[in-house]
């Protein structure tokens, strides 16, 4: 198997991810996987991958890779600039790299990853049946470098391609992120006015923002009526656990599973949670229990 890829750079972060390893969790193994699956997958739609191969998720832009062969690809997810030896094209259509080609994914305007998926997707170590990256655990592929070669899986077994999809929607850079929220099974460990504070003020996305979760500044803490602590117990993805601080947390896709704090809420838009990059702002809105 020849290599299809040399990466040139990586800017912040760059990881091999597929759909996760569910059915883990008892063994202490989060799920991990795509950040914002929904743009993971149109990736994988739009080259006519079957779902779950392995694409390269970019976080921030940055990243260059060089063609060593004839490659068929896209980028979806964050409003990032794509340029092919130079030239301007555009996100969530077919592109096509020749031997020596350039691609460049530069800074989003908007969101925080964007997805590289090309045609038989990236070949990587599997670990529990999975290429993705957990960034927790250490699981999975190392974090890709300058100089890494990457192969592709020439599998017959794919779907059509499709030649475009229209943009998923990312977070703006103005104005609030607008989340669906489920009261969390410990919202009575918290004040009468905590859960209105949560559902009714703008928080913004601190510094401390990874594929493990997101911290929200919020105006005021969140205050709680019981002292002490919960024995650890299980969370999922788009848990809104608060520490002693008060300050909200939204668990992502390598979350623990277990934690000691109690969960408010559950954010139900995991993807958009993903793409949250700091300064962004953000507004929960409560939906009934289903």
């Amino acid at each position: 198997m020849t290599a299809a890829l040399e990466i040139v750079a990586t800017g912040p972060l760059a990881l091999l991810q597929d759909e996760g390893r569910p059915g883990y969790a008892a063994q202490g193994v989060t799920w991990s996987g795509a950040a914002d699956l929904g743009a993971y997958r149109a990736a994988n739609r739009l080259v006519g991958n079957q779902p779950g191969m392995p694409c390269i998720e970019i976080t921030l832009g940055g990243f260059q890779a060089r063609a060593l062969r004839a490659v068929c690809c896209t980028i979806t997810g964050a409003a990032a600039a794509i340029r092919i030896n130079g030239t301007p094209h555009a996100a969530h259509h077919l592109l096509r790299l020749g031997p020596g080609d350039r691609l460049d994914v530069e800074a989003p305007a908007a969101g925080c990853r964007s997805y590289l998926a090309a045609r038989g997707g990236f070949r990587g170590t599997r670990v529990l049946g999975s290429c993705s990256t957990d960034t927790l655990s250490g699981l999975g592929p190392a974090p890709l470098e300058a100089g890494d070669l990457l192969e592709l899986d020439d599998g017959q077994d794919r779907w059509p391609a499709a030649t475009s999809l229209p943009p998923l929607i990312v977070p703006p850079r103005s104005g609030p992120v607008d989340l669906p929220v489920l009261r969390g099974p410990r919202d009575d460990w918290f004040a009468p006015g905590a859960w209105a504070m949560l559902r009714g003020s703008i928080l913004e996305v601190t510094a401390e923002a990874s594929r493990v979760g997101v911290r929200l500044a919020s105006p005021e803490p969140l205050a709680r009526s019981r002292e002490g602590e919960l024995p650890s117990e299980g969370m999922v993805p788009g848990a809104i656990q608060v520490p002693p601080d008060g300050q909200p947390v939204v668990f992502l896709r390598d979350h623990p599973v277990t934690g000691g704090y109690p969960v408010i809420g559950v954010a139900l838009d995991v993807d958009a949670v993903g793409q949250l990059r700091p300064g962004d702002q953000v507004r929960f809105h409560a939906v009934a229990s289903q």
